[in-house]
Protein backbone atom coordinates (compact mmCIF):
# COMPACT_ATOMS: atom_id res chain seq x y z
CA UNK A 1 0.00 0.00 0.00
CA UNK A 2 1.32 3.12 -0.98
CA UNK A 3 2.12 6.75 1.07
CA UNK A 4 -0.18 9.50 0.78
CA UNK A 5 -0.18 13.04 1.81
CA UNK A 6 -3.28 14.59 2.57
CA UNK A 7 -4.67 17.63 4.96
CA UNK A 8 -7.24 17.76 6.87
CA UNK A 9 -9.21 19.69 9.54
CA UNK A 10 -9.52 18.05 13.06
CA UNK A 11 -11.61 20.37 15.78
CA UNK A 12 -9.15 19.27 19.28
CA UNK A 13 -9.18 20.47 23.08
CA UNK A 14 -5.87 21.12 24.13
CA UNK A 15 -4.83 22.26 27.99
CA UNK A 16 -2.54 24.90 27.88
CA UNK A 17 0.16 24.87 30.21
CA UNK A 18 -0.81 27.54 31.71
CA UNK A 19 -4.40 26.19 32.48
CA UNK A 20 -2.76 23.12 34.17
CA UNK A 21 -1.01 25.63 36.17
CA UNK A 22 -4.02 27.02 37.31
CA UNK A 23 -5.92 23.93 37.78
CA UNK A 24 -2.52 22.85 40.17
CA UNK A 25 -2.70 26.26 42.08
CA UNK A 26 -6.74 25.86 42.36
CA UNK A 27 -6.44 22.61 44.19
CA UNK A 28 -3.84 23.68 46.73
CA UNK A 29 -4.17 24.55 50.41
CA UNK A 30 -3.25 27.80 51.70
CA UNK A 31 -0.40 26.58 53.25
CA UNK A 32 1.53 24.60 50.21
CA UNK A 33 0.24 27.67 48.03
CA UNK A 34 2.67 30.00 50.49
CA UNK A 35 5.19 27.60 49.28
CA UNK A 36 3.92 27.38 45.85
CA UNK A 37 4.76 31.45 45.71
CA UNK A 38 7.91 31.41 47.35
CA UNK A 39 9.50 28.83 44.84
CA UNK A 40 7.81 31.34 42.30
CA UNK A 41 9.47 34.27 43.25
CA UNK A 42 12.71 32.58 43.70
CA UNK A 43 12.89 30.69 40.15
CA UNK A 44 11.39 33.83 38.52
CA UNK A 45 13.39 37.12 39.12
CA UNK A 46 11.12 39.24 37.46
CA UNK A 47 8.57 38.31 40.04
CA UNK A 48 7.94 40.69 43.55
CA UNK A 49 6.12 40.21 46.74
CA UNK A 50 4.36 43.80 47.83
CA UNK A 51 1.92 46.44 46.27
CA UNK A 52 2.50 47.35 42.97
CA UNK A 53 2.99 51.21 43.78
CA UNK A 54 6.24 53.21 43.78
CA UNK A 55 7.37 54.71 46.88
CA UNK A 56 6.69 58.35 47.54
CA UNK A 57 10.03 59.52 48.73
CA UNK A 58 11.37 58.78 44.70
CA UNK A 59 9.72 61.52 43.28
CA UNK A 60 9.70 65.32 44.26
CA UNK A 61 5.72 65.97 43.69
CA UNK A 62 2.77 64.63 42.79
CA UNK A 63 2.91 65.51 39.15
CA UNK A 64 6.25 63.15 38.91
CA UNK A 65 4.07 60.22 40.57
CA UNK A 66 0.86 60.34 38.52
CA UNK A 67 3.24 60.06 35.30
CA UNK A 68 5.35 57.51 36.38
CA UNK A 69 2.53 55.15 37.71
CA UNK A 70 0.38 56.25 34.40
CA UNK A 71 3.72 54.48 32.25
CA UNK A 72 3.24 51.52 34.43
CA UNK A 73 -0.27 51.18 34.24
CA UNK A 74 0.48 51.53 30.27
CA UNK A 75 3.19 49.12 29.69
CA UNK A 76 2.13 46.64 27.64
CA UNK A 77 4.46 43.49 27.15
CA UNK A 78 3.30 42.33 23.69
CA UNK A 79 4.95 45.62 22.30
CA UNK A 80 8.21 44.50 22.95
CA UNK A 81 7.52 40.85 21.61
CA UNK A 82 8.58 39.63 18.36
CA UNK A 83 7.28 36.75 16.43
CA UNK A 84 10.42 34.62 16.91
CA UNK A 85 10.42 34.51 20.94
CA UNK A 86 7.47 32.02 22.72
CA UNK A 87 4.64 32.83 23.75
CA UNK A 88 4.69 31.00 27.20
CA UNK A 89 8.12 29.10 28.02
CA UNK A 90 10.83 27.86 25.50
CA UNK A 91 11.32 24.48 28.07
CA UNK A 92 8.90 21.83 27.22
CA UNK A 93 6.92 19.55 29.51
CA UNK A 94 6.48 15.87 28.55
CA UNK A 95 5.09 15.14 31.47
CA UNK A 96 0.82 14.17 31.53
CA UNK A 97 -1.33 16.77 32.32
CA UNK A 98 -3.10 14.71 35.16
CA UNK A 99 0.67 13.96 36.82
CA UNK A 100 1.09 15.70 40.40
CA UNK A 101 4.55 16.63 41.70
CA UNK A 102 4.79 15.76 45.22
CA UNK A 103 7.62 16.83 47.57
CA UNK A 104 8.12 14.24 50.63
CA UNK A 105 9.81 16.07 53.39
CA UNK A 106 12.75 14.01 54.83
CA UNK A 107 12.19 13.80 58.88
CA UNK A 108 15.21 14.02 60.49
CA UNK A 109 13.77 11.98 63.48
CA UNK A 110 15.01 8.71 64.67
CA UNK A 111 12.46 5.60 63.65
CA UNK A 112 10.96 3.26 65.70
CA UNK A 113 13.86 0.16 64.42
CA UNK A 114 16.15 2.86 65.32
CA UNK A 115 15.29 3.23 68.70
CA UNK A 116 14.60 -0.46 69.90
CA UNK A 117 18.69 -0.65 68.22
CA UNK A 118 19.84 2.03 70.96
CA UNK A 119 18.32 0.03 73.49
CA UNK A 120 20.24 -3.13 72.24
CA UNK A 121 23.66 -1.48 73.18
CA UNK A 122 22.42 -1.75 76.83
CA UNK A 123 21.62 -5.05 76.94
CA UNK A 124 25.27 -7.76 77.27
CA UNK A 125 24.83 -9.56 73.87
CA UNK A 126 27.80 -11.52 71.78
CA UNK A 127 27.91 -10.64 68.61
CA UNK A 128 25.62 -13.72 67.99
CA UNK A 129 23.11 -12.16 70.30
CA UNK A 130 23.07 -8.85 68.78
CA UNK A 131 23.05 -9.89 64.94
CA UNK A 132 19.76 -11.94 66.04
CA UNK A 133 18.36 -9.12 67.74
CA UNK A 134 19.28 -6.97 64.89
CA UNK A 135 17.63 -8.95 62.13
CA UNK A 136 14.38 -9.45 64.64
CA UNK A 137 14.02 -5.76 65.05
CA UNK A 138 14.41 -5.72 61.31
CA UNK A 139 11.25 -7.86 60.50
CA UNK A 140 8.92 -5.97 63.05
CA UNK A 141 5.65 -4.37 61.49
CA UNK A 142 4.51 -0.71 61.82
CA UNK A 143 3.00 -1.90 64.97
CA UNK A 144 5.34 -3.61 66.48
CA UNK A 145 4.72 -7.30 65.78
CA UNK A 146 7.14 -9.78 64.41
CA UNK A 147 5.39 -11.42 61.38
CA UNK A 148 7.72 -13.86 60.17
CA UNK A 149 8.31 -17.25 61.92
CA UNK A 150 11.57 -18.34 63.78
CA UNK A 151 11.81 -20.84 61.59
CA UNK A 152 12.04 -18.26 58.55
CA UNK A 153 14.79 -16.04 60.69
CA UNK A 154 17.21 -18.87 60.89
CA UNK A 155 17.50 -19.10 57.16
CA UNK A 156 17.86 -15.09 57.07
CA UNK A 157 20.78 -15.15 59.09
CA UNK A 158 22.31 -18.19 56.85
CA UNK A 159 21.87 -16.80 53.54
CA UNK A 160 22.37 -13.13 54.44
CA UNK A 161 25.06 -12.49 57.58
CA UNK A 162 26.14 -16.83 56.78
CA UNK A 163 25.35 -17.37 60.36
CA UNK A 164 24.01 -20.68 62.20
CA UNK A 165 21.81 -20.78 64.49
CA UNK A 166 19.27 -23.09 65.76
CA UNK A 167 15.30 -21.84 66.67
CA UNK A 168 16.07 -22.11 70.25
CA UNK A 169 18.61 -19.15 70.12
CA UNK A 170 16.29 -17.16 68.43
CA UNK A 171 13.71 -17.13 70.80
CA UNK A 172 16.08 -16.74 73.82
CA UNK A 173 17.29 -13.49 71.80
CA UNK A 174 13.21 -12.88 71.38
CA UNK A 175 12.59 -12.97 74.74
CA UNK A 176 14.99 -10.26 75.24
CA UNK A 177 13.55 -8.36 73.03
CA UNK A 178 10.12 -8.26 74.02
CA UNK A 179 11.90 -6.71 77.02
CA UNK A 180 12.06 -3.36 75.13
CA UNK A 181 10.55 -0.52 75.97
CA UNK A 182 7.27 -0.14 74.80
CA UNK A 183 5.96 -2.96 76.18
CA UNK A 184 4.18 -5.95 74.05
CA UNK A 185 6.97 -5.41 71.06
CA UNK A 186 8.39 -7.85 69.33
CA UNK A 187 5.17 -10.11 69.95
CA UNK A 188 3.78 -12.59 67.29
CA UNK A 189 0.10 -12.22 67.88
CA UNK A 190 -2.44 -9.62 69.42
CA UNK A 191 -2.43 -12.11 72.40
CA UNK A 192 0.84 -12.28 73.24
CA UNK A 193 1.10 -8.34 72.68
CA UNK A 194 -1.48 -7.82 75.44
CA UNK A 195 -0.14 -10.49 77.93
CA UNK A 196 3.70 -8.96 77.49
CA UNK A 197 2.30 -5.57 78.46
CA UNK A 198 0.32 -7.55 81.64
CA UNK A 199 3.24 -9.48 82.81
CA UNK A 200 4.95 -6.10 83.63
CA UNK A 201 2.03 -4.76 85.26
CA UNK A 202 1.15 -8.04 87.71
CA UNK A 203 2.21 -7.09 91.19
CA UNK A 204 -0.14 -9.38 93.37
CA UNK A 205 -3.36 -7.49 92.65
CA UNK A 206 -6.26 -9.87 91.94
CA UNK A 207 -7.67 -8.34 89.25
CA UNK A 208 -4.59 -7.93 87.16
CA UNK A 209 -4.63 -11.70 87.86
CA UNK A 210 -7.85 -12.37 86.66
CA UNK A 211 -7.22 -10.56 83.31
CA UNK A 212 -3.91 -12.45 82.82
CA UNK A 213 -5.81 -15.45 83.19
CA UNK A 214 -8.73 -14.43 80.91
CA UNK A 215 -5.98 -13.89 78.17
CA UNK A 216 -3.93 -17.21 78.79
CA UNK A 217 -6.71 -19.19 79.04
CA UNK A 218 -10.02 -17.81 77.69
CA UNK A 219 -8.87 -15.63 74.82
CA UNK A 220 -11.65 -16.68 72.30
CA UNK A 221 -14.50 -15.98 74.61
CA UNK A 222 -12.57 -12.75 75.24
CA UNK A 223 -12.67 -11.31 71.88
CA UNK A 224 -15.78 -12.84 70.99
CA UNK A 225 -17.21 -11.04 74.11
CA UNK A 226 -18.77 -14.29 75.30
CA UNK A 227 -18.55 -12.80 79.04
CA UNK A 228 -21.16 -15.64 80.41
CA UNK A 229 -19.11 -18.26 79.71
CA UNK A 230 -15.85 -16.35 81.40
CA UNK A 231 -17.26 -15.87 83.93
CA UNK A 232 -18.95 -19.22 84.63
CA UNK A 233 -15.43 -21.08 83.60
CA UNK A 234 -13.76 -18.37 86.49
CA UNK A 235 -16.69 -18.56 88.95
CA UNK A 236 -16.14 -15.24 89.44
CA UNK A 237 -19.08 -11.91 90.01
CA UNK A 238 -19.94 -9.46 88.18
CA UNK A 239 -17.95 -6.58 89.02
CA UNK A 240 -14.66 -8.66 89.17
CA UNK A 241 -15.15 -9.55 85.61
CA UNK A 242 -15.82 -6.12 85.18
CA UNK A 243 -12.47 -4.51 86.50
CA UNK A 244 -10.51 -7.39 84.30
CA UNK A 245 -11.87 -6.63 81.73
CA UNK A 246 -11.06 -2.96 81.82
CA UNK A 247 -7.47 -3.79 83.05
CA UNK A 248 -7.35 -5.48 79.25
CA UNK A 249 -8.40 -2.11 77.65
CA UNK A 250 -6.03 0.02 79.07
CA UNK A 251 -3.73 -2.27 76.98
CA UNK A 252 -2.26 -1.01 73.64
CA UNK A 253 -2.68 -3.47 71.44
CA UNK A 254 -0.17 -1.43 68.57
CA UNK A 255 3.01 -0.72 70.55
CA UNK A 256 4.79 -0.18 67.35
CA UNK A 257 2.00 2.76 66.61
CA UNK A 258 2.49 5.08 69.41
CA UNK A 259 6.52 5.24 68.80
CA UNK A 260 5.65 6.26 65.74
CA UNK A 261 2.61 8.59 65.84
CA UNK A 262 5.44 10.75 68.36
CA UNK A 263 7.61 10.34 65.31
CA UNK A 264 4.94 12.52 62.60
CA UNK A 265 4.78 16.28 62.64
CA UNK A 266 1.74 18.01 63.89
CA UNK A 267 -0.61 19.46 61.01
CA UNK A 268 -1.90 22.74 61.67
CA UNK A 269 -5.12 23.26 59.86
CA UNK A 270 -4.87 26.94 57.98
CA UNK A 271 -8.64 27.74 57.20
CA UNK A 272 -9.28 29.09 54.04
CA UNK A 273 -12.26 30.98 54.14
CA UNK A 274 -14.85 32.40 57.75
CA UNK A 275 -17.63 32.91 57.69
CA UNK A 276 -19.34 34.37 60.68
CA UNK A 277 -23.06 35.29 61.24
CA UNK A 278 -23.62 38.87 62.54
CA UNK A 279 -27.23 40.04 63.52
CA UNK A 280 -28.80 37.19 61.03
CA UNK A 281 -26.22 38.01 58.28
CA UNK A 282 -23.07 35.86 57.01
CA UNK A 283 -20.34 37.44 56.45
CA UNK A 284 -17.61 35.33 54.34
CA UNK A 285 -13.64 36.48 53.93
CA UNK A 286 -10.70 34.54 52.70
CA UNK A 287 -7.89 34.42 53.74
CA UNK A 288 -5.21 36.78 53.15
CA UNK A 289 -2.87 34.20 52.10
CA UNK A 290 -4.91 33.21 49.42
CA UNK A 291 -4.68 36.48 48.08
CA UNK A 292 -0.77 38.01 48.31
CA UNK A 293 0.67 40.90 47.14
CA UNK A 294 2.48 40.26 44.08
CA UNK A 295 4.27 42.67 41.89
CA UNK A 296 6.24 42.40 37.83
CA UNK A 297 9.60 43.71 38.88
CA UNK A 298 10.07 47.33 37.86
CA UNK A 299 13.86 46.50 36.89
CA UNK A 300 13.04 44.07 34.54
CA UNK A 301 10.32 46.37 32.65
CA UNK A 302 13.08 49.03 32.17
CA UNK A 303 15.50 46.31 31.20
CA UNK A 304 12.80 45.28 28.53
CA UNK A 305 12.67 48.45 27.55
CA UNK A 306 16.69 49.12 27.25
CA UNK A 307 16.70 46.15 25.29
CA UNK A 308 14.28 46.77 22.98
CA UNK A 309 14.61 50.25 21.87
CA UNK A 310 18.31 49.70 21.62
CA UNK A 311 20.33 48.00 18.52
CA UNK A 312 20.22 44.12 18.90
CA UNK A 313 23.59 43.33 16.84
CA UNK A 314 25.06 40.61 18.92
CA UNK A 315 23.25 37.06 19.42
CA UNK A 316 23.92 37.26 23.38
CA UNK A 317 22.01 40.45 23.50
CA UNK A 318 19.30 39.21 21.54
CA UNK A 319 19.22 35.87 23.70
CA UNK A 320 18.78 38.02 26.94
CA UNK A 321 15.96 39.78 24.99
CA UNK A 322 14.26 36.54 24.95
CA UNK A 323 14.90 35.85 28.77
CA UNK A 324 13.85 38.80 29.85
CA UNK A 325 10.75 38.90 28.20
CA UNK A 326 9.89 34.97 28.78
CA UNK A 327 10.75 35.87 32.63
CA UNK A 328 7.78 38.84 32.32
CA UNK A 329 5.66 36.85 30.78
CA UNK A 330 5.42 34.47 33.40
CA UNK A 331 5.37 37.06 36.32
CA UNK A 332 2.52 38.47 34.51
CA UNK A 333 0.62 35.13 34.05
CA UNK A 334 0.95 33.80 37.75
CA UNK A 335 -0.22 37.05 39.50
CA UNK A 336 -3.55 36.69 36.92
CA UNK A 337 -3.21 33.28 38.02
CA UNK A 338 -3.32 33.56 41.53
CA UNK A 339 -6.24 36.38 41.07
CA UNK A 340 -8.25 33.74 39.44
CA UNK A 341 -7.85 31.41 42.17
CA UNK A 342 -8.96 33.63 44.38
CA UNK A 343 -12.12 34.90 42.39
CA UNK A 344 -12.74 31.01 41.72
CA UNK A 345 -12.52 30.32 45.57
CA UNK A 346 -14.99 32.90 46.53
CA UNK A 347 -17.48 32.25 43.90
CA UNK A 348 -17.48 28.89 45.06
CA UNK A 349 -17.53 29.34 48.90
CA UNK A 350 -20.32 32.03 48.49
CA UNK A 351 -22.64 29.41 46.47
CA UNK A 352 -21.78 27.20 49.41
CA UNK A 353 -22.60 29.48 51.72
CA UNK A 354 -26.15 30.07 50.76
CA UNK A 355 -26.93 26.55 50.32
CA UNK A 356 -26.35 25.73 53.62
CA UNK A 357 -27.24 29.38 55.42
CA UNK A 358 -29.34 26.91 57.93
CA UNK A 359 -26.41 25.29 59.35
CA UNK A 360 -23.70 28.27 59.09
CA UNK A 361 -26.65 30.17 61.23
CA UNK A 362 -27.21 27.09 63.70
CA UNK A 363 -24.54 25.08 63.56
CA UNK A 364 -27.05 22.21 63.73
CA UNK A 365 -26.15 19.32 61.68
CA UNK A 366 -29.29 18.41 60.66
CA UNK A 367 -30.09 21.94 59.07
CA UNK A 368 -27.66 20.81 56.18
CA UNK A 369 -29.51 20.11 53.02
CA UNK A 370 -28.64 17.42 50.56
CA UNK A 371 -25.56 19.22 47.93
CA UNK A 372 -23.45 17.17 45.83
CA UNK A 373 -21.00 18.89 43.09
CA UNK A 374 -23.07 19.42 40.67
CA UNK A 375 -25.56 21.44 42.48
CA UNK A 376 -22.41 24.13 43.29
CA UNK A 377 -21.25 23.53 39.45
CA UNK A 378 -24.69 25.48 38.19
CA UNK A 379 -24.96 28.00 40.74
CA UNK A 380 -21.27 29.12 39.68
CA UNK A 381 -21.68 28.22 36.10
CA UNK A 382 -18.53 25.91 36.42
CA UNK A 383 -16.76 22.56 35.94
CA UNK A 384 -17.56 19.44 37.92
CA UNK A 385 -14.38 18.80 38.08
CA UNK A 386 -13.52 22.76 39.16
CA UNK A 387 -15.91 22.60 41.92
CA UNK A 388 -14.00 19.17 43.41
CA UNK A 389 -10.26 21.07 43.00
CA UNK A 390 -11.64 23.67 45.55
CA UNK A 391 -13.44 21.54 47.77
CA UNK A 392 -9.62 19.79 48.44
CA UNK A 393 -8.22 20.02 51.28
CA UNK A 394 -9.68 23.37 51.56
CA UNK A 395 -11.39 24.75 55.30
CA UNK A 396 -13.41 27.06 56.29
CA UNK A 397 -13.95 28.73 59.97
CA UNK A 398 -17.60 29.03 61.56
CA UNK A 399 -18.96 30.18 64.82
CA UNK A 400 -18.67 26.62 65.41
CA UNK A 401 -15.74 25.32 64.50
CA UNK A 402 -13.71 24.68 61.41
CA UNK A 403 -15.40 21.79 58.82
CA UNK A 404 -13.60 21.00 55.81
CA UNK A 405 -15.62 21.93 52.82
CA UNK A 406 -16.30 17.94 51.96
CA UNK A 407 -18.18 18.27 54.93
CA UNK A 408 -20.84 20.11 53.38
CA UNK A 409 -21.34 17.99 50.72
CA UNK A 410 -23.61 14.93 51.24
CA UNK A 411 -26.10 12.35 49.30
CA UNK A 412 -29.84 13.31 49.74
CA UNK A 413 -32.97 10.55 51.33
CA UNK A 414 -36.37 10.43 51.00
CA UNK A 415 -38.63 10.13 53.44
CA UNK A 416 -42.05 9.25 53.78
CA UNK A 417 -43.94 12.60 53.22
CA UNK A 418 -41.07 13.21 49.87
CA UNK A 419 -39.15 15.46 52.09
CA UNK A 420 -35.40 15.02 50.49
CA UNK A 421 -32.72 15.14 53.85
CA UNK A 422 -29.34 14.62 53.69
CA UNK A 423 -27.67 11.63 54.83
CA UNK A 424 -26.04 13.44 56.99
CA UNK A 425 -28.91 13.45 59.51
CA UNK A 426 -29.72 10.13 59.53
CA UNK A 427 -26.27 9.21 60.49
CA UNK A 428 -26.72 11.74 63.30
CA UNK A 429 -29.65 9.97 64.27
CA UNK A 430 -27.90 6.35 63.54
CA UNK A 431 -25.03 7.67 65.94
CA UNK A 432 -27.41 9.11 68.99
CA UNK A 433 -29.63 5.97 69.05
CA UNK A 434 -26.50 3.99 69.28
CA UNK A 435 -24.81 6.04 72.35
CA UNK A 436 -28.41 5.69 74.00
CA UNK A 437 -28.33 2.33 73.87
CA UNK A 438 -28.51 -0.25 76.54
CA UNK A 439 -24.62 -1.72 76.40
CA UNK A 440 -25.60 -5.06 77.95
CA UNK A 441 -28.13 -5.52 74.48
CA UNK A 442 -26.65 -3.41 71.99
CA UNK A 443 -29.25 -2.64 69.06
CA UNK A 444 -28.45 -4.65 65.83
CA UNK A 445 -28.97 -3.67 62.49
CA UNK A 446 -32.64 -4.87 62.24
CA UNK A 447 -33.52 -2.96 65.41
CA UNK A 448 -31.52 0.50 64.09
CA UNK A 449 -33.45 -0.04 60.97
CA UNK A 450 -36.92 -0.09 62.61
CA UNK A 451 -36.05 2.81 64.25
CA UNK A 452 -35.19 5.14 61.21
CA UNK A 453 -38.34 4.13 59.76
CA UNK A 454 -40.81 4.60 62.30
CA UNK A 455 -38.97 8.23 62.57
CA UNK A 456 -40.11 8.23 58.67
CA UNK A 457 -37.01 7.51 57.15
CA UNK A 458 -37.26 5.00 54.04
CA UNK A 459 -34.38 2.89 54.43
CA UNK A 460 -32.84 -0.54 54.07
CA UNK A 461 -30.53 -2.40 56.17
CA UNK A 462 -27.84 -2.59 54.33
CA UNK A 463 -27.70 0.86 53.93
CA UNK A 464 -27.74 0.85 58.02
CA UNK A 465 -25.12 -1.11 57.69
CA UNK A 466 -23.76 0.71 55.36
CA UNK A 467 -23.43 4.08 57.28
CA UNK A 468 -22.87 2.13 60.76
CA UNK A 469 -19.26 1.61 58.97
CA UNK A 470 -19.04 4.87 57.84
CA UNK A 471 -19.28 6.01 60.96
CA UNK A 472 -16.49 3.22 62.60
CA UNK A 473 -18.97 2.05 64.68
CA UNK A 474 -18.55 -1.85 65.28
CA UNK A 475 -21.45 -4.30 64.85
CA UNK A 476 -23.96 -5.11 68.12
CA UNK A 477 -22.19 -7.80 69.29
CA UNK A 478 -18.42 -6.38 69.40
CA UNK A 479 -20.83 -3.21 71.20
CA UNK A 480 -21.83 -5.63 74.23
CA UNK A 481 -20.25 -4.11 77.26
CA UNK A 482 -20.47 -5.84 81.02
Amino acid sequence: MALKQHLAQRLEQRLSPQQIQLMKLLQVPTMELDQRIKQEIEENPALEEGLDILEEEDYSNEEDYADDVDDSTDFDLSEYMDDDSPDYKTQSNNHSKDDEEYYVPLSGEQSFQEKLIEQLHLLDLDDTQFSIADIIIGNLDESGYLNRSVFALVDDLAFSANIYVTEEQIEEVLALVQELDPAGVGARDLRECLLLQLKRKVDGDITRFTAKKILEDHFEEFIKKHYDKIQAKLEIEDNDLREAIDEILKLNPKPGGSMRESEKPMQQITPDFTVFEFEGKLELSINGRNAPDLKVSREYENMLRAYAEGAKKTKSDKEALSFVKQKLESAKWFIDAIKQRQHTLLVTMSAIMNYQRSFFLSGDEAALRPMILKDIAEMVDLDISTISRVANSKYVQTNYGIFSLKYFFSEAMSKDTGEEVSTREVKKILSEAIQSEEKKKPLTDDKLTEILQEKGYNIARRTVAKYREQLNIPVARLRKEL
